[in-house]
């Protein structure tokens, strides 16, 4: 509230009419308030390596390498301070910046549920700001199942102001060829975790990203089963989908299917070229590109209040 105790309200200023599409999955990856950790830094060279990708931007350039291109994004930054011990990118910093894009941008917080009472106070003091609009999540990277009740006080504050949530799914190119992984374990990170969550959270909206390799079909039987759960395509190039997400996506799941690029791991203009020539049918490109993130991301209503 402010101080004459009245409820903020966002309004959703973000102009989709004038986008070519929305990518929901992008990472703000340099600070231009702190310095780069070193702790991070043998995580990054190793997702470097993994996907082949070059000099990471900062958040002011990627936002305005989406806006060259008349792409709307979601941006967030990864919370890993319990399980790896690098600092992360204040989640501030993130909304200042859609706040100052807000007719392109929307930002996620990451808030790493090992924090217990503290996250969740951090969680709301950020809602009552007005700019966070969702939140993402890494189990591999945060040490986590994701239907273990450590993390449901943050779902409980999500839920309450019915935003979305993005969960990292499948393998992961952070920790990769590092010894031991860096000490990442992949099981945290099987979609059919995601199941209790669903079940436990039916109308808070769940986005499972990526390709779940290698429990694709796990993933695509959640999102089937559950009318809450989407998936976004991030983190590979579409030439590499395993072709049963193609199928669904072309058909059972075209309207629960988004466009996510992973960004600056995976650029959205490689994405997007790839994509044409992926199998996906013409009909459900827009689904894809813009129309089904829309819906996921509430967009075309008018904001909650947030207390």
């Amino acid at each position: 509230m402010d101080r004459a105790g009245s409820v903020a309200v966002l309004e959703i200023p973000m102009q989709t009419d004038e986008l070519i599409a929305i990518d929901v999955h992008t990472h703000a990856e340099v600070s231009c308030r702190q310095p780069h950790d070193e702790v991070w830094q043998p995580y990054d060279e190793a997702a470097s390596r993994y996907f082949k990708a070059g000099k990471r931007p900062t958040i002011a350039e990627t936002v305005a390498y989406y806006r060259e291109r008349r792409i709307g994004l979601v941006m967030f930054t990864v919370d890993s301070e319990a399980q790896i011990g690098a600092r992360r990118i204040p989640n501030e910093e993130v909304a200042d910046a859609a706040r100052a894009n807000a007719d392109i941008m929307i930002a996620f917080a990451s808030i790493d549920p090992h924090k217990g009472k503290m996250g969740v106070r951090e969680a709301r003091a950020l809602l009552r700001e007005g700019v966070i609009r969702g939140f993402k999540f890494h189990p591999t990277v945060q040490g986590f199942f994701p239907n273990d009740r450590l993390a449901y006080p943050l779902y409980e504050v999500i839920a309450e102001h019915k935003l979305p949530v993005i969960f990292h799914s499948g393998h992961s190119g952070i920790g990769t060829g590092m010894r031991g992984g860096g000490g990442l374990r992949l099981k945290y990170s099987s979609p059919m975790h995601l199941d209790d969550v669903a079940v436990d959270f039916p109308d808070m909206t769940i986005i499972i990203a990526h390709p779940s390799w290698p429990w694709q079909d796990e993933a695509l039987s959640v999102c089937l089963h559950k009318p809450n759960v989407y998936i976004d395509l991030s983190g590979w190039s579409p030439k590499y989908f395993p072709p049963q997400l193609v199928q669904y996506a072309n058909g059972q799941l075209k309207h629960k299917m988004l466009f996510g690029s992973d960004f600056p791991l995976i650029a959205p203009d490689r994405w997007l070229n790839d994509f044409k020539t992926a199998g996906f049918k013409p009909e459900v490109h827009s689904l894809i590109l813009k129309e089904n993130a829309i819906r996921a991301l509430n967009l075309a209503a008018s904001a909650q209040p947030v207390s």
